[in-house]
């Protein structure tokens, strides 16, 4: 047993470290609460961009969505911990932090390594998605949304739909005129015609650099988030050791 003086004297810095550790415990459930939002936002923005990789590439919102209830859930729970001054709770705090810190650190690294490849992967599938386009799939959607989204049309430019198959009975896609008044169906099967009123950029470049620019929001918001945790960690294993040297207890 330490002395009461000691004790004492301890009670100001454990009420220090339990004032910034709700504090941090808060802004954490806040962090939560902001991926809950960016893997909203997307689910609903580049969904169209991921379902066109591959079918399990849609999961990635799923994963923010996920990362972030999880995170608002321990946000809560770091609160509760710190409250009630539970040693066994604080560690428990520190590990998942931990566990969060690690995973993110790891999902941002791998991000940014593998970034050329996943540019390549989408540049590969937007080809074969305007090869195989029918307007009535999930894919001929994708490109549909894409091509009027970004104001685009085709791979590299327009006539690249002039290798296609529905080119050949419809004509180049209405999405990518650039006004649908101008755009009749003989307009669309004429190349030259059709060279002033439809958006003659392609959209290859447009694609990947939209989505370079999205998922690098998304790696700095996770990296962010992941050094964030270290604060975390410190606060939450102090807290525990004052608290189990000293014998602290809630009154």
């Amino acid at each position: 047993m330490s002395p009461p003086s000691r004790r004492l004297q301890t009670k100001p810095v454990i009420t220090c470290l339990k004032t910034f550790l709700i504090s941090y415990s808060l802004i954490f459930w806040f962090t939560g609460v902001i991926l809950l939002a960016v893997g909203v936002w997307g689910k609903v923005n580049l969904e169209a961009y991921f379902s066109l990789a591959a079918d399990e590439s849609t999961n990635a919102p799923y994963v923010l969505i996920g990362t972030g209830a999880i995170i608002v859930i321990f946000g809560l729970f770091g609160c509760f911990a710190t409250c009630r001054g539970s040693p066994w709770m604080l560690k428990l705090y520190a590990m998942f932090l931990t566990l969060v810190f690690l995973a993110e650190l790891v999902a941002g690294v791998s991000g940014f390594i593998f970034r050329h490849e996943i540019k390549a992967k989408i540049g590969v599938a937007y080809k074969n998605a305007v090869k195989t386009y029918n307007s009535t799939d999930s894919r001929g959607a994708a490109v549909n949304y894409i091509q009027m989204n970004l104001h685009c049309c085709g791979v590299n430019n327009y006539t690249d739909w002039a290798e296609t198959d529905y080119f050949k009975e419809h004509g180049i896609p209405v999405s990518c005129c650039k006004d649908n008044t101008k755009c009749s169906p003989e307009t669309l099967k004429d190349l030259d015609k059709a060279s002033t009123e439809v958006f003659p950029v392609g959209c290859f470049t447009k694609v990947t650099t939209t989505m370079e620019s999205n998922l690098g929001i998304i790696a700095g918001i996770s990296f962010g988030i992941a050094f964030f945790q270290l604060i975390g960690i410190f606060l939450s294993c102090c807290l525990s050791r004052y608290i189990t040297n000293n014998q602290y207890e809630m009154v």
